[in-house]
């Protein structure tokens, strides 16, 4: 007899166990994290998976579906990282839909470690899709959503096919301010950390080796804003990290040094604006200057777009929900 709890039932049939192993994944973390996000419990009799859904509608049978759509990946050869699982089951919830079959595109790169990088979320998908339609791309949301990495990989890739001749990375420097003559050190030193993220995903893509050599050569440039002053810069795929962090000045500075041939990818968090009081950033004041000229795209990806660990998603929601409640009060 069934137990009361259970209010609706789906029964999935296994013909290959390979794939009942993948589905499961190790020490059954891929069928937990399926039963948490679907609110179904899953278990196996003999060659079927039993699906049990724990509140009234059709949680089972929607669970059957994503596990369905898994195994067809399955079926092709792809694996399914468990980070990425996480991110797929929660957009087929929303939506009840497989967006990565139609609209996940090809590989933007494959890293010097052999690892693949590629849109994750439907709100990457029209991120990427920007990026290679306009000249200029704004790219606004929460951390962990991508933002920086995957304009480097759309960089790097764009290197590898010869569209640009270098890649200029750019990050205001200690805050906004670029107060940099404070820090101990020489130049190097005092701008070492907070360029740090961004080389640290270069060697990834790229390895250490390979990025030395490009650097060497002027084809990769790790700089601060201050650094772009005066300059023009033709032929080149240019993106801004942090850009909550620059002032409207420094915003202008940066987006009139793009020259022919150019794209140029802006990133950043708007939540995060480190910039002293009575500061505007540029990051918010360009949304409302900028937004309708042809050519530009703004793209806003929000905390179902987090690649991280799953709790930073839920960090994320908690903070938005604290930070209404605090203005309602206001």
């Amino acid at each position: 007899m069934r137990s009361q709890r259970y209010v609706n039932e789906a029964r999935l049939r296994i013909d290959d166990l390979s794939n009942l192993k993948k589905l499961f994944g190790g020490f059954d973390a891929n069928v937990s994290l399926i039963e948490e996000v679907f609110d179904v419990e899953i278990s196996v009799a003999e060659d079927s998976i039993v699906i049990k859904g724990k509140q009234n509608g059709s949680s089972a049978q929607l669970a059957l579906k994503f596990l369905e759509e898994l195994i067809q990946l399955f079926q092709e050869g792809l694996e399914v990282e468990y980070r990425d699982l996480q991110k797929m089951a929660l957009a087929f919830k929303a939506d009840r839909n497989a967006w990565w079959k139609n609209e996940a595109g090809e590989t933007i790169l494959v890293t010097a470690y052999n690892k693949p990088i590629r849109p994750k979320t439907p709100g990457q998908v029209k991120y990427v899709q920007a990026v290679r339609k306009a000249e200029i791309t704004f790219c606004i949301g929460p951390a962990g959503t991508g933002k920086t990495y995957l304009a480097m990989a759309m960089a790097c890739a764009a290197l590898q096919r010869k569209e640009v001749s270098r890649i200029v990375l750019v990050r205001p420097a200690v805050e906004a301010g670029e107060s940099l003559g404070f820090l101990p050190g020489d130049l190097k030193e005092k701008i070492e950390p907070y360029l740090r993220p961004l080389y640290d995903a270069l060697y990834e893509m790229l390895s250490p080796e390979r990025f030395q050599k490009f650097s060497d050569r002027g084809t990769i440039e790790v700089a601060p804003l201050a650094y772009m002053r005066g300059r023009t810069l033709n032929d080149s795929f240019i993106v801004l990290d942090e850009a909550q962090n620059t002032t409207a000045e420094q915003m202008k500075m940066f987006l009139t040094r793009m020259g022919f041939g150019s794209k140029v990818v802006v990133t950043g968090d708007i939540t995060q604006i480190d910039l002293p009081a009575g500061k505007t950033s540029g990051l918010v004041l360009v949304q409302h200057i900028l937004k309708d000229i042809e050519g530009i795209e703004f793209i806003y990806l929000s905390e179902r777009d987090v690649v991280r660990h799953h709790l930073v998603q839920k960090i994320i929601l908690a903070y938005e929900q604290f930070e209404k409640k605090a203005s309602s009060k206001k």
